[in-house]
């Protein structure tokens, strides 16, 4: 492929089952667009990495990076954004939960923009569980205050930007699911026009989240973000 218009990465911990349908959908909403879908097998212990190569040699827009041990959701997606090639990068989950052509919405949205970068485009969830909807609302609300700006729908899907606001936070970004927050921020301090719009987010077809299965795994994610946050308060993370 030459140079894509749009690299999006999508990081798979262990959906060897949703892969298949994710690469359908991509390459249906794709079409011959130059468009890039960089894969992250960001450590699976799956059949994940014999699936990539099969359909890598299938599609010509795919570009797989495989990470041996899984460091983390952020450690994923920069990997993914170190290796791609467009000036417009981004990206979103593999669980299908965002459907790809979400992905086409939010980089058209980003195309329309006299200033592209000087853009943020990103999902904003409709159709979630009234708890999901209710525990969201709680730490957008909470991380407002906290870091007074507004920050809300953080962990939404897709994320879609230029690679100049890309060079100006790659080499501090966190590793865990902190990501989301931290960039969203970032975008805030940077003062781009942050567009959202709305994406319907179903259940999972195959598999389950890595965090969100239980008031436990809630209860840790709230503990890392509270963490993180404190520490871009105080300045440590910039």
């Amino acid at each position: 492929m030459n140079k894509p218009d749009l690299s999006i990465v999508v990081p798979c911990y262990n959906e060897a089952e949703n892969i298949p349908e994710l690469i359908t959908r991509f390459a249906r909403v794709i079409d011959d667009q130059p468009i890039e879908l960089v894969i992250v097998n960001n450590g699976s212990n799956d059949l994940s990495a014999e699936i990539l190569a099969k359909y890598q040699q299938q599609y010509l827009f795919i570009t797989v990076v495989d990470i041996k041990i899984n460091q983390g959701y952020g450690y994923g997606i920069m990997a993914g954004l170190r290796q791609a090639k467009a000036d417009c990068l981004g990206w979103t989950h593999a669980d299908l939960q965002t459907d790809p052509s979400d992905v086409i919405k939010a980089f058209h949205l980003l195309q329309e923009q006299k200033e592209t970068n000087r853009c943020y485009i990103k999902g904003d969830r409709k159709g979630r569980p009234l708890f999901d909807q209710i525990f969201t609302m709680g730490m957008s609300l909470f991380e407002t205050l906290y870091l007074a700006t507004r920050l809300w729908d953080i962990n939404a899907q897709p994320n879609i930007f230029h690679r100049s606001f890309f060079d100006k936070w790659k080499s501090k970004a966190p590793d865990d699911f902190s990501l989301d927050l931290f960039v969203l921020y970032q975008a805030n301090l940077e003062k781009l026009n942050i567009i959202r719009f709305e994406v319907y987010f179903p259940d999972r077809i195959h598999g389950q989240s890595s965090w969100n299965t239980s008031l436990l795994g809630k209860w840790k994610f709230i503990k890392r973000t509270i963490l993180f946050s404190t520490n871009l308060k105080r300045g440590l993370i910039k």
